[in-house]
Protein backbone atom coordinates (compact mmCIF):
# COMPACT_ATOMS: atom_id res chain seq x y z
CA UNK A 1 0.00 0.00 0.00
CA UNK A 2 1.54 3.47 -1.14
CA UNK A 3 2.48 5.45 1.91
CA UNK A 4 2.97 9.12 2.50
CA UNK A 5 6.21 10.46 3.94
CA UNK A 6 6.66 13.65 5.49
CA UNK A 7 9.36 15.40 7.58
CA UNK A 8 9.65 14.18 11.46
CA UNK A 9 7.66 10.82 10.56
CA UNK A 10 10.11 9.01 11.61
CA UNK A 11 10.55 10.54 15.01
CA UNK A 12 6.85 10.59 15.78
CA UNK A 13 6.27 7.34 13.99
CA UNK A 14 5.47 5.33 17.56
CA UNK A 15 5.39 9.11 19.59
CA UNK A 16 1.92 7.80 21.32
CA UNK A 17 3.65 4.88 22.70
CA UNK A 18 5.49 7.22 24.81
CA UNK A 19 2.76 10.13 25.76
CA UNK A 20 2.88 9.88 29.81
CA UNK A 21 -0.56 9.00 31.42
CA UNK A 22 -1.63 12.25 33.34
CA UNK A 23 -4.57 11.33 35.39
CA UNK A 24 -8.01 13.33 34.79
CA UNK A 25 -8.59 15.66 37.54
CA UNK A 26 -12.44 16.38 38.02
CA UNK A 27 -13.47 20.22 39.05
CA UNK A 28 -16.96 20.04 40.90
CA UNK A 29 -16.85 23.72 40.35
CA UNK A 30 -16.96 23.94 36.71
CA UNK A 31 -18.78 20.48 36.38
CA UNK A 32 -23.07 20.78 36.01
CA UNK A 33 -25.24 18.03 37.45
CA UNK A 34 -21.80 15.31 37.89
CA UNK A 35 -23.45 12.02 38.69
CA UNK A 36 -20.76 9.81 39.20
CA UNK A 37 -17.95 7.67 37.12
CA UNK A 38 -20.11 7.51 34.03
CA UNK A 39 -20.80 10.65 33.56
CA UNK A 40 -20.23 12.75 30.57
CA UNK A 41 -17.07 14.07 29.99
CA UNK A 42 -15.00 17.60 29.57
CA UNK A 43 -11.63 18.02 29.82
CA UNK A 44 -9.73 21.01 29.81
CA UNK A 45 -6.11 20.11 28.34
CA UNK A 46 -4.21 18.94 25.45
CA UNK A 47 -5.44 16.51 23.38
CA UNK A 48 -2.81 14.14 23.02
CA UNK A 49 -2.73 14.05 26.40
CA UNK A 50 -6.04 13.98 27.58
CA UNK A 51 -6.56 10.88 25.03
CA UNK A 52 -3.69 8.64 26.47
CA UNK A 53 -5.57 9.68 29.96
CA UNK A 54 -8.82 7.97 28.58
CA UNK A 55 -7.54 4.59 27.37
CA UNK A 56 -7.43 3.23 31.04
CA UNK A 57 -10.91 3.41 31.05
CA UNK A 58 -12.77 3.94 27.94
CA UNK A 59 -10.33 1.53 25.33
CA UNK A 60 -12.20 0.13 22.37
CA UNK A 61 -15.56 1.42 24.30
CA UNK A 62 -15.61 5.01 21.91
CA UNK A 63 -18.61 3.69 19.67
CA UNK A 64 -18.29 7.22 17.31
CA UNK A 65 -15.30 9.63 17.07
CA UNK A 66 -16.22 13.05 15.45
CA UNK A 67 -12.96 15.15 15.07
CA UNK A 68 -12.85 19.03 13.52
CA UNK A 69 -9.04 19.48 13.47
CA UNK A 70 -7.07 22.79 12.77
CA UNK A 71 -7.49 22.81 8.70
CA UNK A 72 -4.26 24.66 8.18
CA UNK A 73 -5.29 26.72 5.90
CA UNK A 74 -2.40 29.43 6.97
CA UNK A 75 -4.74 32.09 7.59
CA UNK A 76 -4.10 31.46 11.51
CA UNK A 77 -1.44 30.62 13.24
CA UNK A 78 -1.84 27.07 15.30
CA UNK A 79 1.05 25.88 17.72
CA UNK A 80 2.61 22.34 17.47
CA UNK A 81 3.08 21.39 21.01
CA UNK A 82 4.31 18.12 21.37
CA UNK A 83 6.86 16.37 23.52
CA UNK A 84 8.78 14.87 21.28
CA UNK A 85 12.19 12.92 22.53
CA UNK A 86 14.70 13.63 19.59
CA UNK A 87 16.36 16.57 20.00
CA UNK A 88 16.20 17.29 16.25
CA UNK A 89 12.57 17.36 16.45
CA UNK A 90 12.39 19.53 19.48
CA UNK A 91 14.84 22.51 17.62
CA UNK A 92 12.54 22.24 14.77
CA UNK A 93 9.30 22.76 16.54
CA UNK A 94 11.20 25.65 18.61
CA UNK A 95 12.23 27.46 15.53
CA UNK A 96 9.50 26.60 13.43
CA UNK A 97 6.23 27.35 15.78
CA UNK A 98 3.28 28.59 15.33
CA UNK A 99 2.23 27.57 11.90
CA UNK A 100 0.98 30.25 9.33
CA UNK A 101 0.75 30.30 5.68
CA UNK A 102 4.72 31.66 5.13
CA UNK A 103 5.74 28.44 6.92
CA UNK A 104 6.81 25.90 4.29
CA UNK A 105 6.97 23.47 6.13
CA UNK A 106 3.38 23.62 8.09
CA UNK A 107 1.89 20.22 5.91
CA UNK A 108 4.61 18.35 7.72
CA UNK A 109 3.89 19.47 11.37
CA UNK A 110 0.16 19.28 10.69
CA UNK A 111 0.97 15.72 9.72
CA UNK A 112 3.28 15.26 12.58
CA UNK A 113 0.16 16.76 15.21
CA UNK A 114 -2.40 14.37 13.26
CA UNK A 115 -0.05 11.38 13.26
CA UNK A 116 -0.18 10.90 16.75
CA UNK A 117 -3.71 11.77 17.91
CA UNK A 118 -4.76 9.81 15.50
CA UNK A 119 -3.17 6.51 16.66
CA UNK A 120 -4.84 7.08 20.24
CA UNK A 121 -8.28 7.93 18.60
CA UNK A 122 -8.10 4.40 17.05
CA UNK A 123 -7.40 2.74 20.13
CA UNK A 124 -10.47 3.99 21.99
CA UNK A 125 -12.97 3.14 19.44
CA UNK A 126 -15.21 0.28 19.62
CA UNK A 127 -14.05 -2.36 16.91
CA UNK A 128 -17.89 -1.85 15.20
CA UNK A 129 -17.17 1.79 15.90
CA UNK A 130 -16.69 4.58 13.00
CA UNK A 131 -14.93 7.77 12.72
CA UNK A 132 -15.74 11.36 10.93
CA UNK A 133 -12.87 13.79 10.43
CA UNK A 134 -13.84 17.48 9.23
CA UNK A 135 -11.42 18.60 6.34
CA UNK A 136 -10.92 20.88 3.59
CA UNK A 137 -8.75 21.00 0.47
CA UNK A 138 -5.89 22.05 2.21
CA UNK A 139 -5.37 18.88 4.07
CA UNK A 140 -7.66 16.38 2.57
CA UNK A 141 -5.48 14.53 0.21
CA UNK A 142 -2.53 14.23 2.93
CA UNK A 143 -4.93 12.95 5.75
CA UNK A 144 -6.61 10.41 3.68
CA UNK A 145 -3.28 8.97 3.18
CA UNK A 146 -2.25 8.83 6.98
CA UNK A 147 -6.08 7.49 7.49
CA UNK A 148 -5.24 4.76 5.51
CA UNK A 149 -1.92 3.96 6.94
CA UNK A 150 -3.69 4.46 10.54
CA UNK A 151 -6.54 2.54 10.27
CA UNK A 152 -6.20 0.62 6.61
CA UNK A 153 -7.27 1.32 3.48
CA UNK A 154 -9.75 -1.62 3.83
CA UNK A 155 -11.64 0.34 6.97
CA UNK A 156 -12.39 3.76 4.41
CA UNK A 157 -15.96 3.89 3.89
CA UNK A 158 -16.49 7.12 2.43
CA UNK A 159 -15.72 10.85 1.75
CA UNK A 160 -18.70 13.39 2.33
CA UNK A 161 -19.29 16.34 0.77
CA UNK A 162 -20.88 18.79 3.48
CA UNK A 163 -22.43 21.95 1.88
CA UNK A 164 -22.02 24.14 4.98
CA UNK A 165 -21.96 27.32 3.45
CA UNK A 166 -24.88 27.78 1.44
CA UNK A 167 -23.60 30.89 -0.16
CA UNK A 168 -20.25 30.66 -0.53
CA UNK A 169 -16.75 31.44 -0.12
CA UNK A 170 -14.84 32.93 -3.01
CA UNK A 171 -11.24 32.03 -3.80
CA UNK A 172 -8.62 33.16 -6.09
CA UNK A 173 -9.03 30.52 -9.15
CA UNK A 174 -12.71 31.76 -9.73
CA UNK A 175 -14.81 29.09 -7.53
CA UNK A 176 -17.02 29.97 -5.14
CA UNK A 177 -16.46 26.91 -2.38
CA UNK A 178 -19.10 25.62 -0.83
CA UNK A 179 -18.81 22.58 0.83
CA UNK A 180 -16.01 20.69 3.46
CA UNK A 181 -15.09 17.55 3.11
CA UNK A 182 -15.72 14.52 5.93
CA UNK A 183 -13.87 11.55 6.00
CA UNK A 184 -15.79 8.44 7.32
CA UNK A 185 -13.82 5.19 8.24
CA UNK A 186 -14.28 2.25 10.58
CA UNK A 187 -12.05 0.38 12.82
CA UNK A 188 -12.80 -2.98 11.73
CA UNK A 189 -13.01 -3.58 7.98
CA UNK A 190 -17.18 -4.12 7.59
CA UNK A 191 -17.76 -4.76 11.31
CA UNK A 192 -19.75 -0.99 11.32
CA UNK A 193 -23.32 -1.28 10.80
CA UNK A 194 -24.71 2.28 9.35
CA UNK A 195 -28.08 3.49 9.86
CA UNK A 196 -30.62 5.51 8.17
CA UNK A 197 -30.91 9.18 9.03
CA UNK A 198 -34.12 9.77 11.12
CA UNK A 199 -36.56 12.14 9.21
CA UNK A 200 -37.56 14.63 11.72
CA UNK A 201 -40.31 17.19 11.51
CA UNK A 202 -38.27 20.07 10.28
CA UNK A 203 -36.79 18.06 7.82
CA UNK A 204 -40.13 17.71 5.96
CA UNK A 205 -41.34 21.37 6.40
CA UNK A 206 -42.58 23.07 2.95
CA UNK A 207 -42.07 19.35 1.74
CA UNK A 208 -44.64 17.43 -0.25
CA UNK A 209 -44.56 13.71 -1.67
CA UNK A 210 -46.32 13.19 -4.91
CA UNK A 211 -46.21 10.16 -7.51
CA UNK A 212 -43.36 11.99 -8.75
CA UNK A 213 -41.30 12.36 -5.47
CA UNK A 214 -39.96 15.02 -3.30
CA UNK A 215 -40.71 18.85 -4.46
CA UNK A 216 -40.20 22.31 -2.52
CA UNK A 217 -42.83 24.84 -2.44
CA UNK A 218 -41.41 27.64 -5.18
CA UNK A 219 -43.34 30.81 -6.13
CA UNK A 220 -46.81 31.25 -6.02
CA UNK A 221 -48.66 30.63 -9.83
CA UNK A 222 -50.53 33.84 -9.30
CA UNK A 223 -48.31 36.75 -10.66
CA UNK A 224 -47.93 39.75 -8.47
CA UNK A 225 -45.58 42.04 -10.65
CA UNK A 226 -46.53 45.17 -12.22
CA UNK A 227 -47.91 43.37 -15.24
CA UNK A 228 -50.30 41.24 -12.55
CA UNK A 229 -53.62 42.96 -13.27
CA UNK A 230 -55.92 41.49 -15.77
CA UNK A 231 -56.10 44.16 -18.50
CA UNK A 232 -52.18 43.97 -19.30
CA UNK A 233 -52.01 40.66 -19.90
CA UNK A 234 -55.97 39.20 -20.38
CA UNK A 235 -54.86 35.80 -22.15
CA UNK A 236 -53.44 35.11 -18.70
CA UNK A 237 -57.13 35.21 -16.29
CA UNK A 238 -58.47 31.63 -16.75
CA UNK A 239 -59.69 28.69 -14.65
CA UNK A 240 -57.38 26.03 -13.38
CA UNK A 241 -58.92 23.62 -11.60
CA UNK A 242 -57.63 21.26 -8.77
CA UNK A 243 -59.10 17.75 -8.62
CA UNK A 244 -60.14 15.35 -5.75
CA UNK A 245 -56.68 14.02 -5.82
CA UNK A 246 -54.74 17.22 -5.49
CA UNK A 247 -53.71 17.52 -9.17
CA UNK A 248 -54.08 20.35 -11.26
CA UNK A 249 -55.52 21.31 -15.33
CA UNK A 250 -57.48 23.60 -17.14
CA UNK A 251 -60.33 21.37 -17.65
CA UNK A 252 -62.78 19.94 -14.92
CA UNK A 253 -62.31 16.32 -14.27
CA UNK A 254 -65.71 15.33 -12.26
CA UNK A 255 -68.32 17.76 -9.86
CA UNK A 256 -65.72 17.69 -7.11
CA UNK A 257 -62.74 19.91 -9.35
CA UNK A 258 -62.86 23.03 -7.57
CA UNK A 259 -62.54 26.24 -10.11
CA UNK A 260 -59.58 28.53 -9.22
CA UNK A 261 -58.92 32.06 -10.48
CA UNK A 262 -56.74 34.35 -10.31
CA UNK A 263 -57.80 36.91 -7.62
CA UNK A 264 -55.57 38.40 -5.77
CA UNK A 265 -56.75 40.45 -1.71
CA UNK A 266 -59.48 42.49 -1.73
CA UNK A 267 -61.11 40.58 -4.89
CA UNK A 268 -58.66 42.26 -7.42
CA UNK A 269 -58.37 40.36 -10.93
CA UNK A 270 -54.44 39.58 -11.82
CA UNK A 271 -53.32 36.69 -14.12
CA UNK A 272 -51.61 33.56 -13.63
CA UNK A 273 -47.60 33.49 -14.46
CA UNK A 274 -47.83 30.80 -16.61
CA UNK A 275 -50.60 30.53 -19.80
CA UNK A 276 -53.35 28.22 -20.29
CA UNK A 277 -51.18 25.88 -22.74
CA UNK A 278 -48.27 25.44 -20.42
CA UNK A 279 -50.27 24.63 -17.49
CA UNK A 280 -52.09 21.94 -19.54
CA UNK A 281 -48.49 20.80 -21.25
CA UNK A 282 -47.21 20.45 -17.69
CA UNK A 283 -49.88 19.71 -14.88
CA UNK A 284 -47.20 17.80 -12.66
CA UNK A 285 -45.28 20.96 -12.57
CA UNK A 286 -47.56 22.57 -10.37
CA UNK A 287 -48.59 22.10 -6.57
CA UNK A 288 -51.81 22.55 -5.07
CA UNK A 289 -51.79 23.35 -1.50
CA UNK A 290 -54.82 23.59 0.86
CA UNK A 291 -54.47 26.15 3.78
CA UNK A 292 -56.98 27.89 5.92
CA UNK A 293 -57.73 30.08 3.29
CA UNK A 294 -58.14 27.86 0.68
CA UNK A 295 -56.36 26.58 -2.51
CA UNK A 296 -52.87 28.29 -3.61
CA UNK A 297 -51.15 26.84 -6.46
CA UNK A 298 -47.39 27.31 -6.49
CA UNK A 299 -44.44 26.23 -9.03
CA UNK A 300 -42.82 23.01 -7.99
CA UNK A 301 -39.16 23.79 -7.03
CA UNK A 302 -36.86 20.95 -8.26
CA UNK A 303 -34.15 21.02 -5.12
CA UNK A 304 -30.49 20.53 -5.54
CA UNK A 305 -28.76 17.37 -5.26
CA UNK A 306 -28.48 15.98 -1.77
CA UNK A 307 -31.82 18.06 -0.61
CA UNK A 308 -33.82 15.35 -1.17
CA UNK A 309 -35.11 14.35 2.21
CA UNK A 310 -34.14 10.63 2.88
CA UNK A 311 -33.62 8.30 4.97
CA UNK A 312 -30.66 6.95 3.34
CA UNK A 313 -27.80 8.71 3.47
CA UNK A 314 -25.90 10.30 0.73
CA UNK A 315 -23.01 11.49 0.64
CA UNK A 316 -23.74 15.08 -0.05
CA UNK A 317 -24.90 16.47 3.31
CA UNK A 318 -26.74 19.73 1.68
CA UNK A 319 -29.52 21.39 4.02
CA UNK A 320 -30.17 24.51 5.32
CA UNK A 321 -29.93 22.99 9.31
CA UNK A 322 -26.36 22.19 8.39
CA UNK A 323 -25.38 25.19 7.39
CA UNK A 324 -22.81 27.66 8.65
CA UNK A 325 -25.34 30.26 9.16
CA UNK A 326 -28.04 27.95 11.58
CA UNK A 327 -24.45 26.93 13.22
CA UNK A 328 -23.43 30.37 13.66
CA UNK A 329 -27.60 31.49 15.17
CA UNK A 330 -27.65 28.45 17.22
CA UNK A 331 -24.52 29.30 19.12
CA UNK A 332 -25.00 32.88 19.40
CA UNK A 333 -28.93 32.64 20.40
CA UNK A 334 -27.16 30.43 23.55
CA UNK A 335 -24.92 33.04 24.53
CA UNK A 336 -27.63 35.73 24.50
CA UNK A 337 -27.41 37.00 20.82
CA UNK A 338 -23.61 37.54 21.28
CA UNK A 339 -21.04 36.12 18.51
CA UNK A 340 -18.74 33.73 20.58
CA UNK A 341 -16.94 31.58 18.30
CA UNK A 342 -16.03 31.81 15.21
CA UNK A 343 -17.13 28.59 12.43
CA UNK A 344 -19.19 26.41 14.87
CA UNK A 345 -20.60 23.26 13.49
CA UNK A 346 -24.45 22.70 13.28
CA UNK A 347 -25.83 20.68 16.15
CA UNK A 348 -28.22 19.19 13.59
CA UNK A 349 -25.18 17.97 11.53
CA UNK A 350 -23.47 16.16 14.11
CA UNK A 351 -27.24 14.71 15.13
CA UNK A 352 -27.30 13.02 12.14
CA UNK A 353 -23.75 11.79 11.77
CA UNK A 354 -24.32 9.91 14.74
CA UNK A 355 -27.49 8.70 13.81
CA UNK A 356 -25.99 7.08 10.92
CA UNK A 357 -22.85 5.48 12.96
CA UNK A 358 -25.49 3.41 14.83
CA UNK A 359 -24.80 5.39 18.04
CA UNK A 360 -27.68 3.22 20.70
CA UNK A 361 -29.11 4.54 23.60
CA UNK A 362 -25.86 3.70 26.00
CA UNK A 363 -23.22 4.17 23.48
CA UNK A 364 -20.50 7.14 23.51
CA UNK A 365 -19.39 9.58 21.61
CA UNK A 366 -15.84 11.30 21.36
CA UNK A 367 -14.74 15.02 20.28
CA UNK A 368 -10.92 15.45 20.82
CA UNK A 369 -11.50 18.81 18.88
CA UNK A 370 -14.32 20.49 20.80
CA UNK A 371 -14.68 23.77 20.24
CA UNK A 372 -17.94 25.09 21.32
CA UNK A 373 -19.44 21.79 22.12
CA UNK A 374 -21.49 21.36 19.37
CA UNK A 375 -21.25 17.37 19.61
CA UNK A 376 -22.09 17.09 23.37
CA UNK A 377 -25.41 19.67 22.08
CA UNK A 378 -26.16 17.14 19.31
CA UNK A 379 -25.99 14.14 22.08
CA UNK A 380 -28.17 15.72 24.37
CA UNK A 381 -30.60 16.55 21.37
CA UNK A 382 -31.02 13.18 20.36
CA UNK A 383 -31.22 11.79 24.01
CA UNK A 384 -34.04 14.88 24.84
CA UNK A 385 -35.50 13.05 21.43
CA UNK A 386 -35.82 9.19 22.42
CA UNK A 387 -35.18 9.26 26.24
CA UNK A 388 -31.47 7.74 25.34
CA UNK A 389 -28.66 7.78 28.01
CA UNK A 390 -26.33 8.02 25.20
CA UNK A 391 -22.69 9.93 26.42
CA UNK A 392 -20.25 12.20 25.40
CA UNK A 393 -16.51 13.21 25.98
CA UNK A 394 -14.88 16.42 24.89
CA UNK A 395 -11.38 17.74 24.92
CA UNK A 396 -10.69 20.84 24.34
CA UNK A 397 -7.02 22.04 24.92
CA UNK A 398 -7.81 26.41 24.61
CA UNK A 399 -8.70 28.46 27.82
CA UNK A 400 -12.16 28.84 26.44
CA UNK A 401 -12.85 25.31 27.24
CA UNK A 402 -14.50 26.57 30.45
CA UNK A 403 -15.88 29.71 29.37
CA UNK A 404 -17.51 28.52 25.99
CA UNK A 405 -17.38 24.53 25.64
CA UNK A 406 -19.00 24.02 29.60
CA UNK A 407 -20.82 26.92 29.75
CA UNK A 408 -22.76 25.99 26.47
CA UNK A 409 -23.30 22.60 27.46
CA UNK A 410 -24.35 23.52 30.52
CA UNK A 411 -26.95 25.92 29.39
CA UNK A 412 -28.49 23.98 26.99
CA UNK A 413 -28.62 21.79 30.12
CA UNK A 414 -30.34 23.73 31.78
CA UNK A 415 -32.03 25.57 29.06
CA UNK A 416 -32.14 29.00 26.97
CA UNK A 417 -35.00 31.41 27.63
CA UNK A 418 -35.30 33.30 24.63
CA UNK A 419 -34.57 30.02 22.25
CA UNK A 420 -36.80 29.57 19.26
CA UNK A 421 -36.52 25.65 19.62
CA UNK A 422 -39.26 24.72 22.54
CA UNK A 423 -36.63 22.04 23.81
CA UNK A 424 -33.97 24.20 24.14
CA UNK A 425 -35.65 26.52 26.17
CA UNK A 426 -37.03 24.12 28.51
CA UNK A 427 -33.47 22.75 28.64
CA UNK A 428 -32.38 19.27 26.95
CA UNK A 429 -31.49 17.78 30.32
CA UNK A 430 -28.28 15.74 31.24
CA UNK A 431 -24.97 16.72 32.42
CA UNK A 432 -21.45 16.41 32.91
CA UNK A 433 -17.96 16.25 34.80
CA UNK A 434 -15.27 19.08 34.01
CA UNK A 435 -11.95 17.78 34.67
CA UNK A 436 -8.15 18.53 34.12
CA UNK A 437 -4.94 16.56 33.59
CA UNK A 438 -2.41 16.17 36.49
CA UNK A 439 0.99 15.68 36.65
CA UNK A 440 2.33 13.23 34.39
CA UNK A 441 3.48 9.37 35.52
CA UNK A 442 6.90 9.75 34.54
CA UNK A 443 9.99 7.58 35.82
CA UNK A 444 12.03 10.30 37.24
CA UNK A 445 9.39 11.99 39.09
CA UNK A 446 8.37 8.47 40.71
CA UNK A 447 12.09 7.95 41.41
CA UNK A 448 12.40 10.87 42.93
CA UNK A 449 9.60 10.91 44.88
CA UNK A 450 8.57 14.01 43.38
CA UNK A 451 5.63 13.10 41.76
CA UNK A 452 3.93 10.14 42.90
CA UNK A 453 0.40 9.38 41.69
CA UNK A 454 -2.81 8.27 43.63
CA UNK A 455 -2.98 4.06 43.70
CA UNK A 456 -6.04 3.97 41.64
CA UNK A 457 -4.39 6.01 38.87
CA UNK A 458 -1.47 4.26 38.87
CA UNK A 459 -3.70 0.82 38.98
CA UNK A 460 -5.38 1.77 36.20
CA UNK A 461 -2.53 2.83 34.15
CA UNK A 462 -1.05 -0.58 34.49
CA UNK A 463 -3.39 -2.07 33.85
CA UNK A 464 -4.01 -0.21 30.30
CA UNK A 465 -0.48 0.12 28.86
CA UNK A 466 0.56 -3.59 30.12
CA UNK A 467 -2.77 -5.40 29.57
CA UNK A 468 -4.71 -3.45 27.75
CA UNK A 469 -7.65 -3.74 30.10
CA UNK A 470 -9.91 -0.38 30.44
CA UNK A 471 -11.78 0.24 33.83
CA UNK A 472 -12.56 3.19 36.00
CA UNK A 473 -10.30 4.12 38.60
CA UNK A 474 -13.35 3.99 40.88
CA UNK A 475 -13.32 0.13 40.81
CA UNK A 476 -9.65 0.19 41.35
CA UNK A 477 -8.68 -0.51 44.55
CA UNK A 478 -6.57 -2.35 47.03
CA UNK A 479 -9.14 -5.46 47.84
CA UNK A 480 -6.34 -7.07 50.58
CA UNK A 481 -3.19 -7.16 52.49
CA UNK A 482 -1.19 -8.58 49.42
CA UNK A 483 -2.03 -5.73 46.80
CA UNK A 484 -5.09 -7.23 45.26
CA UNK A 485 -6.73 -4.53 42.70
CA UNK A 486 -8.57 -6.48 40.11
CA UNK A 487 -9.04 -9.89 38.81
CA UNK A 488 -10.33 -11.20 35.15
CA UNK A 489 -9.49 -13.20 32.49
CA UNK A 490 -7.91 -15.65 34.83
CA UNK A 491 -5.39 -13.43 36.39
CA UNK A 492 -5.70 -11.72 39.39
CA UNK A 493 -3.64 -8.21 39.81
CA UNK A 494 -1.50 -6.95 42.53
CA UNK A 495 0.05 -3.72 43.42
CA UNK A 496 2.35 -2.65 46.22
CA UNK A 497 2.30 0.60 46.46
CA UNK A 498 1.54 3.97 48.21
CA UNK A 499 2.16 7.59 47.04
CA UNK A 500 4.55 7.86 50.12
CA UNK A 501 8.15 8.05 48.81
CA UNK A 502 9.21 6.41 52.50
CA UNK A 503 7.16 3.36 51.80
CA UNK A 504 8.03 2.73 48.31
CA UNK A 505 11.64 2.54 49.77
CA UNK A 506 10.60 0.39 53.19
CA UNK A 507 10.65 -3.33 52.90
CA UNK A 508 7.00 -3.27 52.86
CA UNK A 509 6.71 -2.63 49.62
CA UNK A 510 9.01 -5.57 48.43
CA UNK A 511 7.24 -8.65 47.19
CA UNK A 512 8.85 -11.64 49.46
CA UNK A 513 8.52 -15.39 50.07
CA UNK A 514 5.53 -14.98 52.46
CA UNK A 515 4.06 -13.00 50.65
CA UNK A 516 4.21 -14.75 47.28
CA UNK A 517 3.24 -17.92 48.89
CA UNK A 518 -0.21 -16.40 50.28
CA UNK A 519 -0.91 -15.34 46.58
CA UNK A 520 0.31 -18.84 45.33
CA UNK A 521 -2.01 -20.48 47.35
CA UNK A 522 -4.73 -18.24 45.73
CA UNK A 523 -3.64 -18.95 42.09
CA UNK A 524 -4.22 -23.13 43.06
CA UNK A 525 -7.35 -22.53 44.85
CA UNK A 526 -9.00 -20.41 41.61
CA UNK A 527 -7.38 -21.69 39.23
CA UNK A 528 -6.04 -18.67 38.33
CA UNK A 529 -2.23 -16.87 37.70
CA UNK A 530 -0.77 -13.26 39.43
CA UNK A 531 0.77 -10.65 37.99
CA UNK A 532 2.14 -8.22 40.94
CA UNK A 533 3.69 -4.84 40.37
CA UNK A 534 6.01 -3.42 42.86
CA UNK A 535 8.95 -1.33 43.27
CA UNK A 536 11.62 -4.82 44.20
CA UNK A 537 11.50 -8.61 44.93
CA UNK A 538 13.19 -10.84 47.46
CA UNK A 539 12.66 -13.64 45.25
CA UNK A 540 13.50 -14.98 41.99
CA UNK A 541 11.57 -14.89 38.80
CA UNK A 542 12.00 -18.90 38.30
CA UNK A 543 10.60 -19.35 41.46
CA UNK A 544 7.70 -17.49 40.98
CA UNK A 545 7.05 -18.98 37.56
CA UNK A 546 6.72 -22.28 39.15
CA UNK A 547 4.08 -20.32 41.55
CA UNK A 548 2.09 -18.81 38.80
CA UNK A 549 3.57 -15.50 39.48
CA UNK A 550 4.47 -12.59 37.32
CA UNK A 551 6.93 -9.91 38.42
CA UNK A 552 6.90 -6.39 37.29
CA UNK A 553 8.85 -3.61 38.66
CA UNK A 554 7.75 -0.48 39.18
CA UNK A 555 7.84 1.84 37.70
CA UNK A 556 9.71 0.67 34.16
CA UNK A 557 6.51 -1.71 34.50
CA UNK A 558 4.63 1.91 32.87
CA UNK A 559 6.43 2.03 29.86
CA UNK A 560 6.20 -1.98 28.75
CA UNK A 561 4.14 -1.01 25.68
Amino acid sequence: MPTLDFKGKQHIYAHHLTVPYRPIETDASRSCNPSGADDNLIIHGDNLHALKALLPRYANRIKCIYIDPPYNTGSQAWVYNDRVNSPLMQEWFAQNSPVDGEDLERHDKWLCMMWTRLHLLRELLSDDGVIFVSIDDHEQHHLRMIMDEIFGAETFIACLAAVLNLKGSRDNRGFTTTHESVLVYEKVARSASLHEVPLRDDDTDDWLQDNVGWYKKGANLKYSGENAPRERRPNLFYPIYVHEDGTVGVEPQSDTSEELWPIADGGREVTWRWSRETVAANPNEILAIRSGMGWTLHKKQRPPVGVVPSKKPKSTFYSPKYSATTATTTVKEIFDNTRTFDYPKSPHFLADLISIAGVGPDDIVLDSFAGSGTTAHAVLALNREDGGNRKFILIECEDYADTITAERVHRVINGVPNARDASLREGLGGSFTYGTLGEPMEIEGMLTGNALPAYESLAACLLSTASGISVGTNTLEQKNDDGLFHSGDGIDYYLLYKPDLEYLQSNEAILDLDRAERIRDVNYQNGVKAIIYAPGKYIGQRELTGMGITFCQLPHALHEK
